[in-house]
């Protein structure tokens, strides 16, 4: 019986230990103990900025963090700015970075010395699409109509407004000009913002900008959304004007133009952060995933819901870095 009495004691103790050494464990996780710098290699008003204002808002509002965030934009040299921003702070896990296409275009474009691999992949948010957008007076009432109005015209006759040189929008435009076989006028911007509010105003004929960029102007009949660059319809079926949802638009490819193109919006970090860092960040992006605010947010701005992080996360980095070498191979753009 003692002996029984002295085993129940130990086990106990153990027990005990055990669970103070977990309480111990989950005290000392990380936390930020500063401000959350959330930088934006790119203008105000386009897709990365609102999304990532989007974040710091309802971040707040839930008291998701202990810290607030704060929204940089760091958009020079293509987004340059940022990204060497990131990378130059190693081991600082008090800022993150949303990424968008140039964080292939950009090294690959300028030479600048910079790569993916040279930050900490946290997490895929979502996919981004495109859309190709007239003004709602423009005489083109389908893709179809526009597409051969640029095959039939002479050549840089059409004007096309995009987010800066040789990154996604530019890349997007000379697929277009290879099917067509014609080449249009480029028009770069500081970002999606002033590129719809330029289509608003007719200074251009067309842009590629994301669904969120444009939504409002959409929305409010000043802009005609012609068709969606997927090999998928949009799923969104509320409608955005009195007549149409983002589900109403036809795929480019159906309508005779065979440009296909997703965009990622994801989170890195510093180079050299440790892994309970990385896990206090994709563990935030979860909680704000499964609000539904988030998905209103997905809804308003028809991101392709698309969620990854570690090594998966990484495995589709590397493919869609060697995907970007060949668009822009094919487009002149590389570095020489």
């Amino acid at each position: 019986m003692t002996t029984t009495r002295h085993t129940l004691k130990r086990a106990r103790a153990g027990l005990l230990a055990v669970a103070l050494a977990c309480a111990s464990l989950a005290a000392s996780a990380w936390e930020p103990s500063k401000p959350i710098e959330f930088v934006v290699p790119a203008g105000t008003g386009g897709g990365a900025d609102q999304m990532a204002r989007f974040v710091q808002g309802v971040a707040a509002k839930n008291k998701l963090t202990a810290q607030p965030i704060i929204v940089v934009n760091k958009s020079g040299g293509a987004g340059a700015e940022g990204f060497l921003d990131i990378k130059g702070d190693k081991g600082n896990p008090h800022k993150i970075i949303i990424t968008l296409s140039n964080l292939f275009t950009t090294p690959l474009a300028t030479g600048v010395p910079f790569n993916w691999r040279d930050l900490t992949p946290v997490q895929m948010l979502a996919l981004d699409q495109f859309v190709l957008w007239v003004n709602e007076e423009s005489p083109y009432k389908t893709a179809k109509a526009y597409y051969d109005a640029v095959k039939a015209g002479t050549p840089n006759q059409f004007k096309m407004g995009g987010t800066g040189s040789k990154q996604e929008d530019q890349i997007i435009t000379v697929m277009l000009e290879k099917a067509a076989g014609k080449k249009m006028t480029y028009i770069p911007f500081k970002g999606g913002g002033d590129v719809a509010v330029q289509l608003v105003g007719k200074h251009i004929d067309s842009t590629v900008n994301n669904p969120i960029e444009a939504e409002s102007h959409w929305r409010a009949g000043k802009l005609r959304a012609l068709c969606v660059m997927d090999k998928d319809r949009l799923t969104y079926k509320e409608k955005v004007t009195a007549t149409q949802s983002w589900s109403d638009l036809p795929t480019c490819a159906s309508a005779g133009i065979p440009v296909e193109y997703l965009m990622l919006r994801g989170i890195f970090m510093a180079p050299g952060v440790t892994p309970d860092q990385v896990k206090y960040y994709t563990d935030l992006f979860a909680k704000i995933r499964a609000l539904p605010e988030w998905k209103e947010f997905l809804a308003k701005g028809a991101f392709k819901d698309s969620a990854l992080s570690g090594q998966p996360f990484v495995d589709w980095l590397g493919q869609n870095e060697q995907m970007h070498r060949v668009l822009m191979k094919e487009a002149g753009f590389l570095a020489q």
